[in-house]
């Protein structure tokens, strides 16, 4: 993965651990992630979580663009692209890195993420994202 993107000014990745990887590279990066129609719908009803990113479930925010399933477009990754590469977007993101790199290496960041999944489990009538 870190050979993949040496040198990468940012990336476009799909759902899972490679997303945090990527950030601990300090990768600007666009999450995409596009399944069966059928699938996504039987998961978005069994799985109630705010992001599908490692990243942002960590940050309890949404850090780094996520594009699911319809959103998942060409047009869309390119405007998502663009905008995380201009200077401030860009720095705001890295400066935000910084933080989960910390949290990460504190041990916090796991319990954060934890802590964030089983409310989210816990609270079955609680609307959030779209997974």
């Amino acid at each position: 993965m870190k050979a993949a993107l040496a040198g990468a000014e940012a990336a476009v990745v799909t759902s899972g651990t490679a997303t945090l990887e990527t950030a601990l590279l300090g990768i600007p990066e666009v999450v995409v992630y596009k399944g069966s129609p059928l699938s996504f719908q039987i998961a978005k009803r069994l799985i109630k979580v705010k992001y599908i990113s490692l990243v942002n479930l960590i940050m309890d925010k949404p850090l780094v663009p996520e594009l699911i399933q319809a959103d998942c477009n060409a047009d869309k990754i390119k405007e998502q692209l663009l905008h995380i590469l201009t200077p401030e977007v860009s720095a705001g993101i890295s400066s935000d890195y910084k933080h989960l790199r910390n949290l990460l290496i504190s041990g916090s960041g796991a319990e954060a993420a934890a802590i964030d999944i089983f409310s989210d489990i816990s609270s079955p009538n609680q609307e959030h994202g779209q997974v």
